[in-house]
C-alpha cells in the first residue's frame, strides 16, 4: 500500500482539484493507496470539506489539529498515522504534482529507500527564488551533514525510514534535514515545480525565516563557533589598534596630515562602542536561538493536539519521552563511617596489664 501525507491549511479552493488529480494519477501507481490529510487548524471550510471527502471516498482520511501547529508538525502527524509500505509527502497547493509519483515509485522499486524531488524550476517571484537559493547554500555550508540542494519535503520514503523518522524525539522538526540525517540509499529526481493552483501562499516571510532558523540550528553548531572566532578577531584587531594609536600619540606621528592628539577621539569611541554592542547583541541572539530550542525540548509538551479525525480510528500520538531513572545518591563521608558504639555499653579491653 502507498500512503500519501498532505498537510492542509485553508485550502478550500484547492481541495476539489487535489482529490481529483490524486484519484486520476493513482491508476499509474500500480498499488492500493491511502491519503492522510492533516488539517493544521484551518479557519475556512477546509475541515468540513475534508469530512465530506472522506465520507465519499474511504481511501481519504483526515485529522484536524486544535490550532495551527505549523507545516512541519502537520507532516510529522501524518507520518505517525501511515500504514503503507511506502510513504509519500507532498503539499496540498498542487505545486507538487501527484503525476510525478510514478517516477518516485520506479526508483523505490529499484531499491532506493528515499526518493526526494529536486526543484529544477520555480514559478515564483524573483525575491523568493533568490531567498530559497541562498538558504539552501548557506545550510549546506554550515550543516555537518549533506542536505540536498533545492529539495523540499516532496519525497517518497520506505516504511523503515518512516518508522525511524517517527522515533526521533525533536519537537522543532526540519523534516527534510532529518530525512538526510537518517542516511540509507537516497536519490533525487528533478521536476518542474508548478505555481500554486489557487488561494494565498501560506508560507509567509516570517514562517520561511523561522523554517530557515530551524534548519540551521537543528543541524549545526557552527554559528556558535563563528561567534567565538569573531570575538577573537575583534579582540586582536582592537589590541593592534590600541598599540598603533598609543605609538602615534606618544611620538606625535602624523598620518595623512593628522595626529591623534588633534582630536579627543569621541567619534572613534562612539563607533567602537556601537560596533561592539551590535556584535554582542547578535551573539546573544544566536545563543538565544539554541537556548530557546533547548527550552522547548525540556518542557516535553506534545507536538500537536488532535481535535477531530475520520478514517484513522484512534489517532496515534507520539508517547511522552521516557524519564531518566534517578541518579543514586552518593553517601557522604560521615554516612560512610562505621557507627560508633553507644556510650552506655562498656568497652571490654582486649588485654589487661599484669598486676604490679
Amino acid at each position: 500500500m502507498i500512503s500519501i501525507v498532505i498537510p492542509v491549511f485553508n485550502e478550500e479552493e484547492t481541495l476539489p482539484k487535489l482529490s481529483e488529480r490524486l484519484a486520476s494519477a493513482s491508476s499509474e501507481w500500480g498499488d492500493t493507496f491511502e491519503v492522510i490529510l492533516v488539517d493544521d487548524g484551518s479557519s475556512d471550510r477546509t475541515p468540513e470539506m475534508l469530512r465530506e471527502l472522506c465520507q465519499r471516498d474511504p481511501r481519504f482520511k483526515f485529522l484536524s489539529f486544535s490550532r495551527n501547529f505549523g507545516h512541519q508538525t502537520a507532516v510529522t502527524a501524518g507520518l505517525n498515522q501511515v500504514t503503507g509500505d511506502v510513504v509519500a509527502v507532498m503539499d496540498a497547493d498542487l505545486q507538487d504534482p501527484p503525476e510525478v509519483l510514478p517516477r518516485f515509485l520506479d526508483k523505490w522499486r529499484e531499491g532506493y529507500d528515499v526518493v526526494y524531488a529536486i526543484r529544477k524550476k520555480r514559478k515564483e517571484g524573483p525575491f523568493k527564488r533568490l531567498a530559497y537559493w541562498a538558504f539552501y547554500r548557506i545550510l549546506d555550508y554550515l550543516s555537518s551533514i549533506r542536505i540536498p540542494l533545492d529539495s523540499g519535503d516532496f519525497c517518497l520514503m520506505d516504511r523503515r525510514v518512516v518508522d525511524l523518522l517517527n522515533a526521533l524525539p525533536e519537537r522543532n522538526r526540519f523534516v527534510r534535514g532529518l530525512r538526510s540525517w537518517l542516511g540509507f540509499k537516497q536519490i533525487g529526481v528533478e521536476y518542474e515545480r508548478d505555481a500554486r493552483y489557487a488561494g494565498e501562499v501560506k508560507y509567509t516571510l516570517r514562517k520561511l525565516i523561522q523554517l530557515a532558523f530551524d534548519g540551521i540550528v537543528s543541524f549545526t553548531y557552527r554559528p556558535l563557533q563563528m561567534i567565538g572566532a569573531a570575538g577573537l578577531i575583534i579582540s586582536l584587531l582592537s589590541f593592534i589598534g590600541f598599540v598603533v594609536f598609543f605609538v602615534l600619540s606618544v611620538f606625535d606621528i602624523h598620518v595623512l596630515g593628522h595626529s591623534p592628539r588633534e582630536s579627543p577621539g569621541s567619534t572613534t569611541l562612539t563607533l567602537a562602542v556601537l560596533f561592539l554592542g551590535g556584535v554582542q547583541l547578535i551573539s546573544l541572539g544566536v545563543i538565544g536561538e539554541y537556548l530557546g530550542r533547548i527550552f522547548d525540548e525540556v518542557k516535553q509538551r506534545p507536538q500537536y493536539i488532535v481535535k477531530d479525525s475520520q478514517g484513522l480510528g484512534e489517532p496515534k500520538v507520539p508517547p511522552p519521552r521516557r524519564q531518566r531513572p534517578p541518579v543514586p545518591r552518593m553517601a557522604t563521608r560521615a554516612e560512610s563511617r562505621p557507627n560508633p558504639l553507644p556510650l552506655s555499653e562498656p568497652i571490654e579491653a582486649e588485654s589487661q596489664l599484669p598486676p604490679s
